[in-house]
């Protein structure tokens, strides 16, 4: 049964969000109680919003002006929603946390309550994990915000209009790790934007070897485009080589509506008046926190950077903000023909309007163009800038340019940083955390399963302390150029490990010139983009383990079984073996006994030599996440978890 809830009339000058269509509201787990939160209640359904684009706060969608209008004057569309929220509202802890889809998908209960897996529809206790959001009395929002996801059920989307007749340049890129002879012009899961005119003769296909390296032209007669949206070589697509192909298309979404609901919805949320089943009183909303990782990380630098964290009526949306592994990128998300899903990676994706200036929260001149910039003094009053969290790993800074975010764009001096934000870089970190134990894939080394998302839960409550109480949250731990924790890879002194290549090429993010419109309008008018010389990239010093020296530094990396590194390479069977294999690690174990190491020549203590036992391992492990606990950045109800993965991890290594 669907109810529909009116929240708004459609002849209001500007409505934001003005229909919630519920097509489910049920108990979680059948009414089981979260500690002072109590029982918790699901909603589900479809978002539907209005917005006028004469709005000074809608201009800064992309197209806005272009986009198609009811009889009001006003610019409709609707998005998916999932809200988890205490059945009895005036039991929560007042602030709502918003997870920044990746792709249309639901992570946080695992990246906050620890559950095993992530689910689209999360109905079991396994689902759940062990409950931490709901016992801290959250209301956990999901919206989609992403045009371009394929449909599928629980997936979330927003429903964009679609501006009729603009054509326009799209760059697909097909990087693979074994051959194929049909290539998709989008990443599995997303819709690619169809060729206009797929038996054009003039059209290209190129390849090279190198992210700066020439471009070879593909025959034409050895490749065609099928059904509009994936690319056929009769040759096939060799594995570590960078195929681009850039063609027109036509009747994009506008994409930039995906901010806008989010900006909506949260403002709603927070300060919307009485509506059936939601009345003011019963709501219980006071702070607004968003949580995105990786794309969704970046989805929130642009969120800000652009704007966004201002409401129509001037007031602001997100207090807190937790950017997670984003590194120092934005993305294709208010664009013309917006690419929400493209990457920038060492390999399978380059050159994209990702990694690109501004990098600091403040601002700095781009010494090439004369640009002046800053990710929050760009479109932002103080008073709308929120508390900000940026979390990296190690791979960031070899993956994803995170070095700039905290440097002057000349790499020579740290960059100043707001009182407002904190930079946490979590050390001997993979963008996302390999299973334990570890499986060997198409990397040179086994992938990095330190588990250092831990220290989320902690920072969260740091944030909320913040925001609510004024409480300040732990210093910013991330390595500085005056400590000489912050290195060029030449300075990198990594211990000369038998058998271990040091990586020689890192990620980089150049001045890239996509057209005279493309910072003022969104539109891509040259494409690949002219590029000029690189930014200067920094990577963190290395201690005489090869782990990393500075930041936050989880018990694995103080009382170390093994080096953990945020760059893995790529192994010689699919292609490319000098380049980084895309934000992925490396775990590289410690000798067992000092025989073994003498033997191999191995520069490392081993284990033999650092514990006298299992027992003294162990000690000096919850030593360590203790001292952790003690600076807020771990819950101390937390360390006995972490004390058991230890011991797994002892285990694993004497099997």
């Amino acid at each position: 049964m669907i109810f529909v809830v009116v929240l708004f009339t459609a002849t209001l000058a500007h409505a934001g969000l003005v229909r919630l269509e519920i097509k489910e509201r049920s108990a979680v787990l059948d009414g089981k109680p979260f500690g002072a939160a109590g029982a918790y209640e699901r909603i589900v359904g479809k978002a539907y919003f209005e917005i006028d684009p004469k709005l000074d706060a809608n201009q800064i969608i992309v197209d806005v002006a272009n986009a198609p209008r009811n009889q009001n004057g006003m610019v409709e569309f609707s998005a998916d929603f999932y809200i988890v929220r205490p059945a009895d509202p005036q039991k929560g802890n007042g602030a709502v946390f918003y997870e920044v889809s990746n792709r249309g998908n639901k992570s946080i209960l695992t990246d906050f309550n620890r559950a095993a897996r992530p689910s689209l529809d999360p109905r079991t206790a396994e689902d759940f994990g062990d409950g931490f959001l709901l016992e801290q009395g959250y209301t956990i929002l999901w919206l989609g915000w992403q045009y371009d996801v394929v449909p599928g059920e629980n997936t979330l989307r927003v429903y964009a209009p679609v501006l009729e007749g603009i054509q326009g340049l799209v760059r697909a890129e097909v990087a693979v790790n074994h051959k194929v002879f049909t290539a998709p012009l989008a990443t599995p899961g997303h819709k690619p934007y169809p060729v206009a005119n797929p038996d054009d003769p003039n059209l290209k296909l190129t390849v090279r070897d190198q992210v700066e390296g020439g471009r070879q032209d593909v025959p034409r007669a050895d490749w065609h485009i099928e059904n509009g949206t994936n690319i056929v070589l009769t040759t096939g697509f060799e594995p570590g080589r960078f195929y681009e192909f850039v063609y027109t298309a036509e009747n994009p979404g506008l994409a930039g509506v995906g901010l806008a609901g989010i900006r909506d919805m949260i403002s709603w949320l927070k300060h919307g008046g009485d509506v059936e089943g939601f009345p003011a009183e019963n709501r219980n909303i006071q702070r607004a926190y968003a949580f995105g990782a990786s794309q969704s990380g970046r989805f929130l630098r642009t969120f800000l950077y652009n704007g966004f964290n201002r409401d129509e009526k001037n007031r602001i949306v997100l207090d807190g903000v937790m950017a997670h592994i984003a590194g120092g990128g934005r993305g294709s998300f208010n664009q013309r023909f917006a690419l929400a899903w493209m990457p920038a990676n060492p390999v399978s994706g380059t050159l994209n309007p990702v990694d690109i200036f501004p990098f600091t929260d403040l601002d700095e001149t781009d010494p090439e163009s004369g640009l002046k910039d800053g990710i929050l003094t760009h479109a932002t009053p103080k008073e709308f800038w929120p508390k900000i969290f940026y979390t990296n790993s190690a791979t960031e800074y070899y993956s994803r340019a995170a070095s700039l975010i905290h440097t002057t764009i000349d790499g020579k001096k740290d960059a100043v940083i707001p009182a407002t934000t904190r930079i946490y870089f979590f050390a001997g970190g993979q963008h996302a955390p390999a299973r334990f134990p570890p499986v060997q894939g198409d990397t040179r080394n086994l992938p990095n399963f330190n588990p250092y998302p831990w220290a989320l839960r902690a920072l969260l409550v740091d944030m909320d302390a913040w925001v609510k109480d004024g409480k300040e949250p732990p210093p910013s731990r991330y390595p500085h150029i005056a400590e000489k924790k912050l290195v060029t890879l030449p300075a990198y002194q990594f211990p000369k490990i038998p058998g271990i290549e040091v990586p020689t090429i890192l990620h980089l993010a150049y001045p890239s010139d996509f057209g005279p419109d493309f910072r003022t309008k969104g539109i891509i008018t040259q494409n690949p983009p002219v590029i000029g010389k690189p930014y200067p990239m920094m990577i963190p010093q290395a201690d005489q383990d090869g782990n990393d020296a500075s930041g936050v530094r989880m018990p694995e990396i103080q009382v170390p079984l093994a080096t953990y590194t945020g760059w893995n390479l790529r192994s010689k069977e699919i292609g490319a073996p000098q380049l980084l294999y895309d934000i992925a690690g490396s775990f590289i174990p410690f000798p067992l006994t000092r025989q073994a190491r003498t033997q191999s020549g191995d520069p490392r203590l081993s284990i033999e030599e650092r514990y006298a036992s299992r027992e003294d391992y162990l000690a000096k492990f919850e030593k360590a996440a203790d001292a952790l606990a003690t600076d807020r950045f771990l819950l101390p109800s937390d360390v006995p978890a972490l004390v058991k993965q230890g011991t797994a991890e002892w285990d694993y290594a004497h099997k």
